[in-house]
């Protein structure tokens, strides 16, 4: 009866943090704009840092914006074209579409999108907050072959796994 309460209260915690509308309505207009600056990965054994564009423009079409990340410069320089496409803007929901098949959707509120994907055994959370004239952009890694589990001894308490993290994505970056 008490794993029952658990998931009750885990359930009722997600419909309300992603059930009610998004404050901020003028999700994605106030923050268009070319945001440049470095981006710091953190992993197990180094740091490294690269220039890092973040581009989030209007398109010739209702309800989709273009979505560009651009890592690099020079001959190292690689642009990555996607298309964040508006769902249920009301309620902050869109699809980010990489154009080649891949989809990943995406939940806004106020200021900060989310994301939250698997690629093979790597689990990936996503987060870009937009601030008055930057954003913070961040993703955080783990494989999911690595899990560790706790809990789950006695019917009261649910078995919990917990996901020791691989490397670490931080940028601020600047609004042109």
């Amino acid at each position: 009866m008490k794993r029952f309460k658990v998931l009750f209260v885990i359930v009722l915690f997600f419909q309300f943090s992603f059930g009610q509308e998004s404050k901020n309505e003028s999700f994605p207009e106030s923050y268009f704009g070319i945001y440049k600056g470095e981006l710091n990965i953190y992993g197990e054994n180094a740091t490294r840092t690269f220039l890092m564009e973040f581009h989030l423009l209007p398109s010739d079409s209702t309800g989709i914006y273009k979505y560009i990340l651009v890592y690099g410069e020079g001959e190292a320089r690689q642009e990555r074209k996607y298309n964040l496409i508006e769902k249920d803007k009301k309620q902050g929901v869109y699809l980010l579409d990489e154009l080649n098949g891949i989809q990943l959707d995406c939940q806004v509120i106020d200021n900060k999108m989310y994301f939250l994907f698997q690629v093979k055994d790597s689990l990936l959370t996503t987060f870009v907050t937009f601030e008055k004239d930057q954003l913070y952009f961040e993703i955080i890694a783990t494989d999911v072959k690595n899990k560790n589990s706790s809990g789950g001894q006695d019917e009261e308490t649910p078995e919990v796994f917990s996901y020791p993290i691989n490397v670490v994505q931080k940028a601020i970056l600047i609004k042109q």
